[in-house]
């Protein structure tokens, strides 16, 4: 189903910081990336930018505004050089027509994406700032983490202003909350938009998530 998918796009090399998808234009297609990391982004009208999420290999992006017909909700941008197969929007439609269980799997994919943000939103009413950010790096480095020394890399290069993005803070204050977890031994930061768990379990009992597993992909 996978290989049938991507035939019917031309398969696309990008360079780093490539818009793939501006918010406000309009769905013309998909992508399905096969070897990348992008940034998914959205601004609101005083200029403020927020990231939204992430995603990598082997996720479907732009799917929401060729089915709806809206305008692009997001800005989504490469990380670094990237693959990714390019499908247009009439060619993506037709082939969930002709196969009910590619549209199966892509609902399970949204409300999978769903769960994610709720859980997100339910963590900003729940908790301060430091512990809304234990709980998001745990999440990310379960998703994209690797490991690195005895600790495990967060596998996404993330600005403090991008992790304030996630938790709803202001940078200011997510300087101050990756101090701390810092200075507690949870995490560490060898280099700008670098982030490291140095205590996956601690930083696990001070997230509230005691049972939390992290299971990187291996180097």
């Amino acid at each position: 189903m996978r290989k049938r998918l991507l035939d019917q796009g031309s398969l696309r090399f990008l360079p780093p910081r490539r818009v793939l998808m501006r918010q406000g234009e309009a769905g013309t297609s998909v992508w399905v990336l096969i070897d990348a990391l992008v940034k998914v982004s959205a601004g609101v009208e005083n200029g403020t930018e927020s990231l939204l999420a992430v995603r990598v290999s082997g996720d479907l992006i732009g799917e929401m505004a060729v089915l709806t017909g809206a305008a692009r909700s997001a800005t989504v941008t490469t990380c670094g050089r990237a693959v990714a197969r390019q499908i247009a929007g009439g060619a993506f439609v037709a082939f969930l027509r002709r196969h009910p269980q590619a549209a199966l799997t892509l609902n399970q994919m949204t409300i999978e994406r769903l769960r994610w943000s709720n859980q997100r939103r339910l963590d900003f009413a729940g908790y301060e700032v430091g512990r809304c950010l234990a709980r998001v790096l745990l999440a990310l480095a379960g998703r994209h983490g690797h490991p690195y020394g005895r600790g495990v890399d967060l596998g996404v290069p993330l600005t403090q202003a991008e992790l304030g993005g996630l938790v709803g803070a202001k940078e200011d204050t997510v300087q101050k909350a990756l101090r701390a977890l810092a200075d507690r031994g949870y995490i560490a930061m060898p280099r700008r938009s670098h982030f490291v768990i140095t205590d996956p379990g601690g930083l696990g009992e001070y997230a509230d998530l005691p049972d939390e597993k992290i299971r990187p992909k291996p180097d």
